[in-house]
């Protein structure tokens, strides 16, 4: 970020002002106000090098972190996010045989006059809908960005994976890449994008059609057979009786906006209340249907639960600033205080 500030009038340089609103968001007090009681604390003076105990080296207010976001150009947060992408690779001492990539968007509901805040019919609500991506296992923040609340375009995931995906290459140009993600970015724009580079690989969920479903058909009439069956068995034997049954299956299948023909996984699934099939789109050739979906495709469910770190604990949804770039710079503050909290942790 670029201090625009004239340095004779400098009390707190930047450095002191992100590691100080950080600490504070790591520490719970995610409300700026709050650096108003938190100027004097010993600890928190301490934490960016300054004597605890002299009350001539106080921190900074509320006001001055106002300005603070308020003066974050466009260029600034480009930079900034990229810090979060560096800080990522940083993590490796040395480049890895492969990684996970799970990205998905979240809602984060606006109060008043926020710009670029738009009505998401899916949310039923007012909202901007922040864009993760987290590294599966670890799970490590590689970016995170705020958009506007309306449904992101394939086009718009595309540009943002591809800016990723170089930038990740030009430091592991042999890294395995595999992108996971819910049904609304298996969009044309995003398979061409990764179709097109060597080694990364997708698996996403895939919303169900009339073409899917008829595909389906004979793997979900066995999953009914198996569920009877298995019912009219343990009822033989005084068992209690299956919540469930499910068998997987697999089958090529191009939507019509898609350039080619893709592997689809059908988890046939059949309850109590009725049926239940999922599909999910996959790269992948080698896995067996059931690990594909179990194995690869749920596990992205880590994702939101640090996606939930970020909102819950870490309040990366009090984006109440009337400008979009200062809302932005508060979601990227929130996200350093989850690096610091996962760094912590591992």
């Amino acid at each position: 970020v670029h201090d625009k500030r004239h340095p004779s009038y400098i009390d707190h340089p930047l450095r002191d002002l992100f590691a100080q609103r950080v600490y504070q968001i790591a520490s719970g007090y995610a409300d700026g106000n709050d650096a108003n009681s938190l100027r004097h604390d010993p600890m928190f003076k301490l934490s960016v090098e300054r004597l605890p105990l002299d009350p001539t080296q106080d921190l900074a207010s509320a006001p001055t972190f106002s300005r603070l976001e308020h003066s974050v150009t466009r260029p600034d947060l480009y930079r900034l996010t990229q810090a979060f992408v560096d800080h990522f690779i940083a993590s490796y001492p040395e480049p890895p045989a492969a990684i996970v990539l799970d990205i998905d968007h979240s809602e984060d509901p606006t109060h008043g006059q926020q710009e670029l805040t738009f009505y998401n019919h899916h949310y039923q609500s007012h909202c901007y809908l922040p864009l993760f991506i987290f590294e599966g296992p670890s799970p490590a923040l590689v970016p995170a960005f705020l958009r506007p609340g309306k449904r992101p375009p394939g086009a718009e995931n595309a540009m943002i994976l591809v800016r990723l995906l170089s930038y990740l290459r030009r430091h592991w140009p042999s890294t395995h890449i595999l992108v996971r993600g819910d049904s609304h970015f298996a969009t044309p724009e995003v398979l061409t994008v990764l179709t097109q580079r060597r080694w990364v690989d997708f698996v996403f969920g895939l919303a169900g059609n009339p073409v899917l479903l008829r595909q389906a058909t004979p793997v979900m009439q066995e999953a009914r057979a198996l569920f009877q069956q298995r019912r009219a068995l343990a009822h033989a034997y005084g068992e209690q009786l299956p919540s469930s049954s499910r068998i997987y299956d697999e089958f090529a299948y191009a939507a019509a906006s898609w350039e080619q023909r893709w592997r689809v996984i059908v988890k046939a699934e059949v309850m109590e209340a009725g049926d239940n099939p999922r599909f999910v789109v996959t790269s992948l050739a080698a896995p067996a249907p059931q690990q594909v979906y179990e194995e690869l495709y749920c596990a992205r469910g880590n994702c939101e639960n640090a996606i939930k770190a970020v909102k819950c604990d870490l309040h990366s949804d009090r984006t109440s600033d009337t400008t979009f770039v200062a809302n932005a710079t508060r979601l990227l503050l929130a996200c350093a205080a989850y690096v610091l909290h996962h760094a912590l942790r591992t």
